[in-house]
């Protein structure tokens, strides 16, 4: 009783409107309407506002201009929040930067690395905060797309292992194992 009334105008109540943060529920929209997330997906990663900006600045960096949603989404919430709470660390906390995570993604996207070999380079990436480039060119992980290179390689073993090569082409199954 004792507050005077507040009188506000349309424009004052729409210049205080665009002057608010996108809030937990908009994000969640938008995040299924532009990414293309699942609702459940989504509801994830708008949990938290520092999350959801993590998330964000993975889809949006790299080199050919951004990432998959959905892929980034499963490396989020699949491979990050696993590594952090098995760490006890929160999002903030997170030894990887978004950015390079979205490096990660970049080396799958051009083929310079598998979806296995990734795993690896992100549980390194979490034990020493290195760039995933410099993991991958350390430890000589690049893959071999060029068939001529794999076909090369597979007649030099084949040829210095011909023993092995003969039992294989008689249908000995277990030395194609070898």
């Amino acid at each position: 009783p004792d507050l005077l009334p507040l009188m506000l105008t349309d424009e004052d109540v729409e210049r205080i409107g665009k002057g608010l943060p996108e809030l937990p529920d908009q994000k969640k929209e938008r995040f299924v309407s532009d990414y293309g997330l699942s609702a459940y997906d989504a509801g994830v990663l708008v949990a938290e506002k520092e999350t959801a900006a993590y998330f964000e600045t993975v889809t949006a960096v790299g080199e050919k201009g951004g990432h998959d949603a959905k892929i980034a989404a499963n490396w989020v919430t699949g491979n990050l929040f696993g590594a952090l709470n098995k760490a006890g660390k929160t999002i903030t906390e997170s030894p990887i930067p978004p950015e390079a995570l979205g490096g990660l993604l970049d080396l799958m996207a051009d083929n310079t690395i598998s979806g296995r070999i990734a795993k690896d380079v992100f549980d390194e990436m979490f034990e020493t905060g290195k760039d995933p480039s410099a993991i991958v060119a350390d430890k000589g992980l690049e893959q071999i797309t060029d068939t001529g290179e794999i076909e090369a390689v597979i007649d030099k073993i084949i040829a210095e292992n011909p023993d092995q090569a003969s039992q294989v082409r008689d249908g000995n199954d277990k030395t194609i194992d070898w």
